[in-house]
C-alpha cells in the first residue's frame, strides 16, 4: 500500500521530470531559432558583400557622398588597354576640334603644361575614339559644365587606361573651402575622385565654377565654341533637373587633334 508520503514523493518526481522535459524542449527550440537566424544573417551579409563587390554601392565611393553636381566624375572602363607611348612635341601647342551636332567647339591645348593629357587625347582622336559619341552630362547649378568623352554615353566608359594628373596648381591657391575657380572656357579632365584616375572623359566649363583643384585643366575654348556651349546650357537638362543629359542633344560627330 502506497503511503501519503510516498505518493507526494512520486508526484514531486513526476512534476520534476515534466519540468525537465519542458526545459529540454525549450532549449531545443532555442537552438533551432538561433540556427535559422544565423543562416539568415549569413545570407544578408553575403548579399551585401556581393553588392559592394559588384559595385551597387560604388560611386559615389564617388566622392560621391557629395552632391553629384559638385564633381565631374568618370568611372574607369572595365576593359584594359595600354596607355599610348609619348608621340607629341612637348613644346608645342595643339588644337582639339570637336565638330558637334550643336556647333563646332575648338580648344587649344598646351603640351608643355599637360604633356600626358595632350598625348593621350591626340592618340585617341587619331583613332577616331571620340567620333559619334555623346556629351552625356550637363550641370546647371553649383558648377556649370558639359561633360563629354565617354564612348558609352553613360558616364561609365573610358579608354581602358588612366593618365596622371597635371597642371593642378595653375588655377591658384584654394580658398577656405578647398576650391578654386575653373573659369568659363576651361576644359578639364573628369575623374573618379581618386588621384591620377582620368581617362577620356572631360568637361567644358561654360560659366565660372568652383571646384577642388583635382581636375587637370588642359584646354581653353575659343569664343565661337563657348557661345555654342552656352546655347546648349541655356536649354537646360532633358528632365529639367540640375544635373543630367542635356535637353539639346550634343553628339561629337568628329574629334580631331592637330598641331598648331
Amino acid at each position: 500500500m502506497v503511503t501519503s508520503d510516498q505518493r507526494r514523493r512520486q508526484l514531486a518526481r513526476e512534476k520534476y521530470e515534466r519540468q525537465q522535459k519542458r526545459r529540454a524542449e525549450a532549449r531545443r527550440k532555442a537552438r533551432q531559432r538561433a540556427a535559422v537566424i544565423g543562416a539568415a544573417v549569413a545570407v544578408v551579409v553575403a548579399t551585401l558583400v556581393g553588392l559592394v563587390v559588384g559595385g551597387v554601392f560604388d560611386k559615389d565611393k564617388k566622392d560621391r557622398a557629395a552632391d553629384p553636381a559638385a564633381n565631374p566624375s568618370a568611372a574607369p572602363s572595365p576593359k584594359q588597354s595600354p596607355s599610348p607611348a609619348m608621340a607629341i612635341d612637348k613644346n608645342a601647342k595643339y588644337t582639339f576640334d570637336l565638330k558637334t551636332s550643336a556647333g563646332e567647339i575648338k580648344f587649344e591645348m598646351d603640351a608643355a603644361k599637360t604633356p600626358e593629357t595632350v598625348n593621350s587625347f591626340k592618340s585617341l582622336a587619331d583613332k577616331g575614339f571620340f567620333d559619334n559619341t555623346k556629351c552625356h552630362r550637363l550641370t546647371t547649378s553649383g558648377i556649370f559644365v558639359l561633360q563629354c568623352g565617354d564612348p558609352e554615353g553613360t558616364g561609365m566608359g573610358g579608354p581602358g587606361y588612366t593618365i596622371a594628373d597635371e597642371n593642378l596648381d595653375s588655377l591658384g591657391k584654394p580658398n577656405e573651402q578647398g576650391q578654386v575657380i575653373y573659369p568659363a572656357g576651361t576644359v578639364a579632365m573628369a575623374n573618379t575622385g581618386q588621384p591620377h584616375s582620368g581617362g577620356s572623359q572631360f568637361f567644358l566649363v561654360y560659366k565660372d565654377s568652383p571646384l577642388a583643384p583635382s581636375y587637370t585643366p588642359f584646354g581653353k575654348i575659343d569664343a565661337a565654341g563657348l557661345k555654342a556651349l552656352e546655347e546648349v546650357a541655356k536649354a537646360g537638362t532633358a528632365d529639367g533637373g540640375q544635373d543630367g543629359a542635356p535637353k539639346t542633344p550634343v553628339t561629337v560627330q568628329k574629334g580631331a587633334v592637330t598641331r598648331n
